[in-house]
């Protein structure tokens, strides 16, 4: 198979398995970091197969839909990767992708780790999805999937998670607003991210500060 083909398979596997996903993880989601992934790419000396892989597969058996089995998304990545041909290391840099993506794997963390510049360029494109407008829908979208809270005054941010107690937190959604996504910004690898990044965080503070005149009566 060429490369386009190559990525056309693997689009194809992955609408079909993501076919009944939860609305913020589902096609459409992989359909916009893929997208932002090869728009970040232009400004990168990456390799174009594997951060198109890598962003088009990094969710396709996510953990916390899976009980909490981080391993499940890189063997059936494998396992479709080998069924189409693709070369063994472009499988071990895609399945490295996978492991690696996540923001909770960086919670606590005081330096960022060094990685490959194709997992920096599909981690910036998977981040981007959770800023702006559609940052804020999928946010509410998975917070009414888990019956969370909207918001709880009561209830304070926690800023000193690690990774056992982001994944199993239960905290209103506004709480993940500065748990998670207004830390974001900071945490672009790439200057085509960042930029990004920048005009989405603004709107989240944008929201945030109607949301609290709302919620207080003030608008």
């Amino acid at each position: 198979m060429t490369n386009t083909e190559l990525v056309e398979s693997t689009i194809d596997f992955v609408k079909e398995t993501l076919v009944n996903a939860e609305a913020g993880h589902d096609w459409f989601h992989t359909q916009r970091v893929f997208k932002n992934a090869l728009l970040i790419s232009k400004d990168e000396k990456a390799d174009v197969l594997v951060v198109s892989l890598g962003a088009l597969l990094h969710d396709i058996a996510d953990a916390k839909f899976h009980k909490g089995d981080e391993t499940l998304g890189p063997k059936l990545a494998k396992e479709f990767l080998n069924s189409i041909g693709v070369d063994n290391k472009v499988i071990d840099k895609v399945c490295y992708i996978i492991e690696n993506i996540s923001f909770k794997n960086t919670v606590g963390q005081k330096i960022t780790p060094k990685h490959p510049l194709e997992l920096h360029v599909v981690q910036d494109a998977d981040r981007l999805d959770a800023l702006g407008a559609i940052g804020i829908a999928r946010a509410f979208h998975y917070g009414g999937f888990k019956n969370r809270k909207l918001y709880d005054p009561d209830i304070a941010p926690n800023l000193s998670m690690n990774k056992d107690t982001y994944k199993n937190s239960q905290s209103p959604t506004i709480n993940h607003f500065y748990e998670k996504l207004l830390l974001l910004k900071d945490k672009m690898n790439t200057k085509t991210g960042r930029k990004i990044a920048e005009q989405r965080h603004d709107f989240l503070l944008g929201y945030l500060e109607q949301f609290y005149a709302e919620w207080n009566g003030n608008r």
